[in-house]
């Protein structure tokens, strides 16, 4: 009798009024994967001023494999540890064809912004922005939504706002950022197809690949990668690497690309590419420029109008609208 009484005062109306509210919360300001997403911009903007430093100091090539060989020491003993042969195997058979695309990238826009303006190159590797929601409807069958669109839209008005319009002819650097582009829009869609699959023949219930395996494929498909062309296309072959007490700047900026623009940013964007959609990629990895221009005006000593200033924030904008959607 006294457990009837209780379940009946619990339904009465003073009971009702005094009950808890089960309004659901707000969505944070970003989700873990879009905030990822945008501090790799935020690295990979200030990357272009960093890069220029060391490149002084060593060819192109020779420093990407450094670069890139370093990142592979430091993720492969954390990747390797614990993974099973099936996992091992499918990281080889996905990270390959990912590790191409990759250095077909980073053998693009180095030669690419060394051939074409500076503005014109931050414009049309910002092209990402457009092709990737492109790539996304052909190959993985999602289309874009109208919102989408909207953003690209507004993103892009911004880059070319930001690179302060088109001047002079086309070139094959301008060509070369242009594939940039493209390819930067298939490895989203890629990765994140690499990221969520799981092989026919793997047992019941397995995950996919783990990201930071994948990582660490695609890292050492660069670093060897480069190494090779740079040894097959430079007349002399790669020259010593410069040492410390000759070039420490080399050595510093090698530190910061290596832990914060390449072990962090891979990492970190092919998680999040696991988590959202290549498009959100696109947007978010498309402020890029803004972060450029912003880091070359703090540090480097550079200036951007009000133009320029406009721009950013639209692309900013624009990024960050999508992202709370």
């Amino acid at each position: 009798m006294q457990r009837k009484s209780t379940i009946g005062a619990m339904n009465t109306p003073a009971a009702i009024h005094r009950a808890p509210s089960l309004a659901v919360a707000p969505p944070p300001v970003l989700r873990g994967a879009d905030l990822a997403l945008l501090l790799v911009a935020i690295v990979w903007g200030t990357s272009y001023g960093v890069a220029k430093g060391a490149l002084a100091y060593y060819p192109v090539l020779g420093f990407l494999a450094v670069r890139f060989l370093l990142t592979t020491a430091l993720l492969a003993p954390v990747a390797l540890r614990g993974t099973t042969a099936a996992q091992r195997w499918g990281a080889l058979r996905q990270g390959l064809p990912l590790g191409a695309l990759l250095l077909s990238i980073f053998v693009c826009e180095p030669y690419g912004v060394a051939h074409t303006p500076a503005s014109r190159a931050a414009f049309l590797i910002s092209l990402c922005v457009v092709f990737t929601p492109v790539a996304e409807w052909a190959l993985m069958g999602q289309r874009p939504s109208r919102a989408v669109w909207m953003c690209v839209a507004v993103s892009l008005c911004g880059a070319l706002l930001l690179a302060g319009g088109w001047q002079g002819a086309w070139s094959g650097g301008d060509a070369l950022m242009l594939a940039a582009a493209v390819l930067r829009a298939l490895m989203a869609c890629a990765t994140a197809r690499a990221a969520r699959h799981v092989s026919p023949s793997a047992a019941p219930g397995a995950a996919p690949v783990p990201v930071l395996l994948l990582t660490t494929v695609q890292s050492a498909v660069v670093g060897l990668g480069t190494l090779a062309l740079g040894w097959a296309l430079l007349p002399q072959g790669l020259p010593p690497l410069p040492t410390w007490a000759a070039a420490s700047g080399f050595w510093w900026a090698t530190a910061y690309l290596v832990l914060g623009c390449t072990v962090f940013a891979l990492v970190a964007q092919n998680w999040a590419l696991k988590h959202t959609s290549p498009s959100r990629v696109g947007l978010l990895n498309g402020t890029e420029p803004a972060w450029g221009g912003l880091f070359a005006v703090a540090w480097l000593g550079g200036s951007l109008g009000p133009q320029g200033w406009l721009g950013g924030a639209l692309v900013v904008g624009a990024a960050l609208w999508m992202a709370r959607r």
